[in-house]
C-alpha cells in the first residue's frame, strides 16, 4: 500500500525543477533575441552576382602548393 504523503518530496522537487526549467528557457530566448539584434546590426547587403559576371577573388588565405617539373 502506498502511503499519500511518501512521495510529497519527489512531487515538490519535480515541481520545482519544471520552474527552474522555464525560467532557464525564458532567459535564453531572451538572450537569443539580444544576441540576434546585435549580430543583424553588422550585417549588410550582399550584391548578387549573375553566371557572366567577373569578380576578383583575394588568394590571400589560399594554401597552395608549388609543383616541380
Amino acid at each position: 500500500m502506498r502511503k499519500k504523503g511518501k512521495y510529497e518530496r519527489a512531487h515538490k522537487f519535480v515541481e520545482k525543477m519544471r520552474g527552474i526549467q522555464k525560467e532557464t528557457k525564458v532567459a535564453l530566448e531572451k538572450v537569443q533575441e539580444e544576441m540576434k539584434k546585435y549580430t543583424d546590426r553588422k550585417k549588410t547587403e550582399v550584391d548578387k552576382y549573375r553566371v557572366e559576371v567577373l569578380v576578383m577573388l583575394s588568394t590571400k588565405n589560399l594554401k597552395y602548393q608549388m609543383v616541380e617539373r
